[in-house]
């Protein structure tokens, strides 16, 4: 991916000094099993699990203060620069649609941090809270990605940074709002349809960012799609369920499968259109 000599975001914030949080948010039993089980996905509105998390557990949580990344950091510069590349499309998409897009804070963070979702661990992986509009990510987060998932490459880091801008979109456009109003009426098997469709147009708006930040910059690179692919592949529901217990059980995806993230990501890079990814309406997943 050409990066280099991109312009960087003033949205990021550094709360890595410190260790983050001043007390540790699991303590074991249950709340062990819900980190691991949403630690196989890349999430979206985590604050019905963070509610979990955060309990009834007493003490004070200590927030790093935010602060500016420092300038020799290269992996936060990239992601800085990435943001910046979001907010320049999005900025235009929205303008050509009449609306103004509001820009997102973006939360580095290490080991856990405390966010308007709630608290949250590195082991949930990024993710975008509607509360206070900022995505959260550990970097740590894109060796996991690289070694654990065997999806390495700085554009399959910049997906997903995009994914969760995606989710930003959502929130902007009201779509979240609808999906998670919906959680009080319907079962859990039919919520957790809504939130694969939420998840797979977060995808398609990846691919979407892709499509004119590369008409307009230039950014890609031979093999940057396939990275993009390979990481949109990695975090399906199904390749997560296979690993972590051995069988499959589609009912519960909340993400989508490994072909139907790739598949909405590609399409949202093909097209650069937001009309092709309304997966709402859409009768093939």
């Amino acid at each position: 991916m050409r990066w280099g000599g991109g312009r960087e975001s003033n949205n990021v914030e550094d709360r890595r000094s410190g260790g983050g949080m001043g007390r540790g948010i699991v303590g074991g039993g249950v709340g062990v099993v819900v980190v691991v089980v949403v630690a196989m996905f890349l999430g979206v509105d985590p604050s019905l699990v963070l509610s979990l998390l955060d309990g009834n557990q007493s003490g004070m949580s200590v927030q790093a203060p935010a602060q500016k990344p420092p300038a020799n950091d290269l992996q936060a510069k990239f992601v800085s620069v990435v943001l910046a590349d979001t907010e320049d499309t999005w900025h235009a998409l929205f303008k050509q649609g009449g609306a103004q897009y509001r820009e997102p804070k973006l939360v580095l963070f290490r080991g856990a941090v405390q966010s308007a979702c709630g608290n949250a661990q590195a082991a949930m992986g990024p993710f975008y809270c509607p509360g206070d509009e900022k995505v959260y990510i550990d970097l740590a987060f894109f060796d996991e990605l690289q070694k654990r998932f065997k999806a390495p490459g700085d554009f399959a880091q910049a997906y997903v940074i995009a994914h969760e801008i995606g989710h930003h979109v959502q929130n902007l456009l009201g779509i979240s709002a609808k999906v998670h109003a919906a959680r009080q009426r319907v079962s859990e098997t039919e919520y957790n349809k809504l939130s694969v469709r939420l998840e797979l147009q977060a995808d398609c708006l990846a691919g979407i960012w892709a499509h004119h930040a590369d008409r307009s910059r230039q950014i890609l690179e031979s093999g940057d799609i396939e990275e993009a692919l390979g990481a949109a592949t990695a975090v399906g529901d199904d390749r997560m369920q296979m690993q972590a217990r051995g069988y499959v059980t589609p009912e519960s995806f909340s993400h989508g499968s490994s072909e139907q993230r790739a598949r909405w990501f590609r399409r949202g890079l093909d097209s650069g259109q937001f009309a092709q990814c309304d997966t709402f309406k859409a009768r093939n997943m």
